[in-house]
């Protein structure tokens, strides 16, 4: 969401004349995130997120903007797409596939209490269930296969303990088998910044573009990894208990899946030390960008070892 490629006023007003969402009254580069260039968009008729993509395909979009188009249409608070008047959802502005969405209302909460992480988990279910018959599919793009492709490139740069680390739970992860587990398409990334409060209720869920078809209790540990953390990466379980109990009540876990669960949530804190590494060391340039700290998720894959036999404690009778 860092701003890579700038649009001029007069390049994003000729643009938008190919949708009917009136005249361009402001816009205004999105500093947050690594992956894309966001701008603020507000028009005459509303306010919007336009994007543009700096990494993914335009084949890999409609992916993306169609599980948003099919969970907004089932009542899920994420970003509708804005088709053109020729009904296309994906275009081209400056030189780089670009979309327009609807913006949400609400604010993220950097402290999140129970209350949060309860409406998060039911929130996570009600997707889960809503995007259960989403036809598309995606394999994770961040999975095993890229873990093991960006250490290589890793290695020389990290520290020896580091590197040990990394090793060894790259071969306990490479024994994890998850297809026989209840699977679809999944957030990926619902961090706190992901998710806007409106008051007391979640009014929008964002950034869908690590949005993948793999194991829906992969999503839920990754949520938790991130929701449900103290000072020290390790879970509080509070939190952890209100997040995991709404998950249930609306789509309760499989014996498998709770077999799974510590593994997963030793998965979910690779998965972002391995990104936040390689975003770290093998940057590319951009005006308004920032790397966020690998160590932090380091700190949470060693807590999630620590604690690897603890972990079913947390979870719903």
């Amino acid at each position: 969401m860092s701003v890579y490629t700038t649009v001029s006023r007069g390049r994003l007003r000729a643009w938008l004349q190919d949708f009917d969402v009136g005249e361009l009254e402001d816009y205004q580069g999105i500093a947050a995130g690594i992956e894309n260039t966001n701008y603020f968009v507000t028009t005459s008729r509303g306010r919007f997120v336009l994007t543009l993509f700096e990494k993914l395909r335009p084949e890999e979009l409609p992916f993306y903007l169609g599980l948003m188009t099919h969970l907004s249409a089932r009542g899920i608070p994420c970003p509708r797409p804005i088709p053109d008047r020729s009904g296309g959802a994906l275009g081209t502005l400056c030189g780089k596939p670009a979309t327009l969405v609807s913006r949400l209302s609400g604010q993220d909460v950097a402290s999140p209490e129970s209350s949060h992480c309860a409406q998060v988990g039911a929130m996570l279910a009600r997707m889960h269930q809503a995007g259960s018959d989403y036809p598309a599919t995606m394999p994770n793009p961040r999975g095993l296969a890229w873990w093991q492709g960006a250490a290589l490139e890793l290695r020389s740069r990290m520290p020896p303990a580091e590197t040990r680390l990394l090793d060894a739970e790259l071969e306990f992860q490479s024994a994890l088998r998850t297809e026989g587990l209840p699977r679809g398409a999944i957030h990926a990334d619902l961090f706190r910044d992901n998710v806007l409060f409106d008051a007391a209720s979640i009014g929008g869920v964002i950034d869908f573009y690590f949005a993948c078809t793999e194991a829906f209790c992969f999503d839920l540990a990754i949520t938790v990894n991130d929701w449900c953390i103290d000072a020290g990466g390790g879970i509080d379980p509070q939190r952890a208990r209100a997040l995991l109990a709404a998950y249930a009540s609306v789509r309760p876990l499989q014996a498998a899946e709770r077999a799974a669960w510590p593994s997963l949530l030793r998965a979910g804190a690779l998965r972002f030390w391995v990104s936040r590494l390689f975003d770290l060391h093998c940057p590319r340039p951009g005006e308004l960008t920032f790397a966020k700290d690998p160590a932090h998720f380091r700190r949470i894959l060693q807590a999630r070892i620590r604690r690897h036999a603890e972990a079913r404690d947390l979870l719903p009778a």
